[in-house]
């Protein structure tokens, strides 16, 4: 009788770990997500910190660049490092093996051809989106026509991430008008960088970041003159908080993404911003964002993080993970319950 009773318990043990092993996680929805080259972030391996500790320092007298691959190359600055995979296939196998694990559903950019490759490796959970700078123009040939038949062709998703920031022009420069018009005509979202760049941006080639532009009310002229266009900042505007505060305040229709300052910053300083933000009443416009490039550890250590945050509660971590992109992007209903399974 105690054996066959051992046995019972054995198998409902067994059930129990096979229903645990097999229960999908709960559906994220990553509005930003790259899929770049292994060495686009210099050459590979290269580190990071999730967080950093600090940003460092610099003499002026000497020049910044050697210093900022040094930091890259080692973990002086970081309270705990990522390194880089070795390889373009080991990146995309290590992101789209996350993904997976965790049931993400990814908005992913980066150069067209690598894009459709992502999508092709994983077309379930790739979220094809153009990542766009006035360089793109030339190099990817992406004209407002071209843009506009990608997109019409139902192949591209997001329009986005915009950097424009990099180059210092900001989302409401004239020069960039004709794309905003051609996505507020054919209801394309935009993600516009609008933050953070690499620490010392400022003093690395070409020289263009400005400081300046990392305010979210650079935005402003544009969303005047496209009232309809669905847009969301990403990095959250970060570290120009009172800034974002107000453009989210007046510009109902404006969400935010969290993409990298999730994982590197200190960990009070994100808590402290994004506790800011949702207390400020904008907790439905909050989306999760990666900013994954070339070290595919830090989605889930982003990840974790948000779900480490004690002023949230669940209902409000679930809007962040999932509800408030779902709505942003208007999923169907088929659509959403098919990111649950």
């Amino acid at each position: 009788m105690k054996r066959n009773l051992a046995i019972i318990i054995l198998f409902l043990l067994s059930l129990q770990v096979s229903f645990a092993q097999s229960k999908q996680p709960l559906p994220i929805i990553d509005m930003h997500l790259h899929s770049i080259g292994i060495n686009d972030n210099g050459p590979a391996p290269v580190n990071v910190g999730a967080p950093f500790k600090n940003f460092g320092s610099h003499d002026p007298g000497k020049p910044y660049a050697p210093n900022f691959i040094r930091i890259l190359k080692t973990d002086s600055l970081f309270e705990y490092t990522i390194t880089s995979p070795a390889t373009d296939d080991d990146l995309m196998n290590e992101s789209i093996f996350i993904l997976n694990k965790r049931n993400i559903h990814a908005v992913t950019s980066g150069d067209i051809m690598r894009v459709r490759k992502w999508k092709l490796a994983e077309p379930k959970r790739i979220i094809p989106a153009v990542m766009f700078s006035f360089g793109d123009t030339l190099s990817q040939k992406l004209s407002v026509d071209s843009l506009r038949s990608l997109f019409q062709s139902k192949e591209f998703k997001v329009f986005g991430e915009i950097v424009l920031q990099y180059g210092g022009y900001s989302a409401s420069d004239p020069a960039f008008e004709p794309f905003l018009k051609m996505a507020e005509e054919l209801d394309v979202p935009v993600g516009i960088h609008i933050g953070l760049g690499p620490p010392g941006i400022g003093s690395l080639p070409p020289g263009s970041f400005k400081a300046s532009l990392c305010s979210a009310l650079n935005l402003e002229e544009a969303l005047k003159r496209h009232p309809k266009l669905r847009v969301y900042v990403m990095h959250a505007g970060w570290p120009m908080l009172d800034d974002m505060l107000a453009l989210l305040y007046v510009y109902p229709q404006v969400y935010v993404d969290v993409g990298i300052i999730d994982y590197i910053l200190p960990r009070k300083e994100f808590y402290h911003y994004l506790q800011r933000l949702v207390e400020a009443g904008f907790g439905k416009r909050i989306m999760f964002g990666s900013d994954q490039m070339v070290w595919p550890k830090a989605i889930e250590i982003a990840i974790k993080n948000i779900e480490a945050a004690t002023f949230l509660s669940q209902e409000q971590k679930r809007d962040i993970f999932f509800n408030n992109a779902a709505r942003f992007l208007r999923l169907t209903e088929k659509e959403i319950n098919d990111m649950k399974k």
